[in-house]
């Protein structure tokens, strides 16, 4: 467990769009999924939501942690 952390994922030039893993891949891991399907929409060839990028992680490192969070489902606590 003392390689998990969160790690916030923006691939548009929206912040609400944003996504949040708590996951102990590497930055290497988890570009390597997600930048060609980001690619792939860029040039007009797919389309994808956040839950199939997540689903794309979950794909390629089964065996690893990756739990997603969209950022309006993260919860906020002010004192």
């Amino acid at each position: 467990m003392e390689n998990l952390r969160l790690v916030e994922i923006n691939t548009t030039a929206f912040n609400e769009e944003n996504i949040f893993l708590v996951t102990d891949l590497t930055d290497e891991q988890i570009e390597s999924v997600i930048a060609p399907i980001v690619e792939g929409e860029r040039n007009e060839e797919i389309e994808y939501d956040n839950e199939s990028l997540i689903g794309a992680l979950l794909m390629v490192y089964s065996s690893n942690i990756v739990i997603g969070y969209n950022s309006g489902g993260i919860d906020k606590i002010t004192i």
